[in-house]
């Protein structure tokens, strides 16, 4: 019998080369670009809104002070922080289809509705939006996570929840790329709005008549692809588990160290990544005199960076994973890896860099920022290993804390930047971020797993690793020859 992780000649079951769990994946990407622009764009209209000189000085400017412009720009992740781990539930319950489509329409309609309510309400209704899209935003990745643990062979979970989440990715650069040029054009910042809030209802349309919940709810699934995804992920069983609405296991999950290890990896990486994102342009002005801002296509390399290594990674870890070269544990520790551990080299780096070096500084950042992308088939996709069945209410609980890293994080740099001038505060800023960074891969190094965790189901004691479909061929022949003999 070969085991999980072996190499060797072993026979391959394959379904179609492009099939239906590859197009529910392809919509998730295309529906999560839409919502990330929906999150950032309001980080780039309003430098347009606050001061329209610069851009098409037709459309209304608002004289708003930095401290209302904060407010702004964080109402979208208080609503965004409550709905996380209530999405997970209900994903679970209603199905991910339902829960995807109303966070994705609901955040449309509220995008297009966003230039009205300004001109209405002034910057309180612009927040009461901002809100209210966070809150629908909040159950996305708890409902894609419980879609791609139903649709996606265990051999092929790694590349297809990567791909799902480039789509944050390909839509920030989408955004930040465009964003002069809208702005600039007849349609004014009003467009930054309307062009994601569009593409959003037409998703919404799409998603209706393609999406589905699993393979045996889909009228578009051929019986060969049914057959391979059913067999990898033992669907009968799961279905029945499913019907009987098991309860969430609360204390199992909070004393299991798999998921803890996994806890603190997202947390990690949400410190440093937006660590990087909010305050680096302020060290480059201020330390390396080099005003990023002010260039909306170098703004967007870190994330085009990111989605191109993203896209590059995906296939590798499908292929050694399908290959059999090495296990799914090794697989989630070894990007994981990639993703936290070089950061800590490139960040300490960062911390020397002088005026004289600002073209290896952006390298530095945008290669940082980039190289995050392995971190998606490494705790990423751990959520779904760990338990199937709560995999959505998993991501709800990790994202609700690295939410809170990613708040605290700017407080540090706040208390330890007093002079933003001064490249030794700065240093220890980048030092922290190194440590966190090492720390929270270090233990996931050691402590991590993709076996299934007992608390999946009701079967207390029983972990174990779903097994791609070539092991599962080799041992059903192996049972048929022993009965024969």
């Amino acid at each position: 019998m070969v085991s999980n992780g072996e190499t060797g000649g072993v026979p391959k079951l394959n379904g179609p080369t492009f099939g239906i769990r590859h197009l529910q994946c392809f919509m998730m990407c295309i529906g999560f670009s839409a919502a990330f622009a929906m999150r950032v764009n309001l980080s780039v209209a309003v430098v347009a809104m606050m001061d329209n000189k610069g851009v098409n000085p037709d459309f209304p400017e608002y004289h708003w002070s930095e401290k209302i412009k904060s407010r702004i720009l964080s109402s979208f992740f208080m609503g965004y922080m409550i709905t996380q781990v209530p999405g997970g539930i209900l994903s679970r319950r209603l199905g991910g289809k339902i829960m995807l489509l109303l966070s994705f329409f609901i955040s449309s309609v509220l995008a297009l509705l966003t230039p009205w309510g300004i001109s209405l309400g002034g910057w309180k209704l612009l927040c009461a939006i901002r809100f209210l899209q966070g809150l629908g935003q909040g159950t996305t990745m708890p409902a894609m996570h419980t879609l791609v643990a139903k649709w996606s062979p265990v051999e092929e979970r790694s590349s297809l929840s990567g791909y799902c989440y480039l789509g944050a990715q390909l839509g920030t650069v989408a955004i930040l790329a465009s964003s002069g040029v809208l702005a600039s054009s007849s349609l004014g910042w009003p467009s930054l709005f309307y062009i994601p809030g569009a593409m959003g209802i037409v998703w919404s349309a799409a998603w209706i008549i393609w999406g589905a919940n699993s393979p045996d709810e889909c009228r578009l699934v051929g019986a060969a692809e049914r057959a391979l995804i059913a067999e990898s992920l033992n669907m009968k069983a799961r279905e029945e588990e499913g019907k009987r609405q098991l309860p969430v296991p609360w204390r199992k999950i909070f004393t299991s160290l798999p998921f803890l290890v996994t806890l603190l990896s997202h947390c990690a990486n949400s410190w440093v990544f937006w660590t990087l994102l909010t305050q680096i342009p302020s060290y480059l002005k201020s330390v390396l005199g080099m005003d990023i801002k002010s260039n909306a296509l170098l703004s967007a390399l870190p994330y085009l960076t990111m989605l191109l290594l993203g896209l590059a990674f995906c296939p590798l870890a499908n292929y050694l994973e399908k290959s059999n070269r090495i296990s799914a544990t090794t697989s989630r520790k070894l990007f994981n890896s990639i993703g936290l551990w070089v950061p800590v080299i490139t960040l300490i780096w960062l911390g020397y860099m002088t005026r004289e070096q600002t073209d290896l500084a952006v390298i530095l950042l945008t290669f940082t920022v980039g190289i995050s992308a392995a971190t998606h088939l490494g705790f990423q996709v751990n959520h779904i290993d760990l338990t199937p069945n709560f995999a959505g209410t998993l991501v709800g609980m990790t994202n609700s804390a690295s939410q809170v890293a990613s708040s605290i994080a700017p407080l540090v740099v706040g208390y330890v930047v007093t002079d933003t001038k001064n490249p030794e505060q700065w240093r220890v800023i980048f030092f922290i971020a190194a440590f966190i960074s090492f720390f929270g891969n270090l233990l996931f190094v050691f402590f991590g797993t993709a076996k299934v965790q007992s608390w999946n189901d009701e079967q207390p004691g029983k972990v174990y690793e779903l097994k791609p479909l070539n092991q599962l061929f080799i041992e059903d022949s192996n049972v048929k020859e022993e009965i024969t003999k």
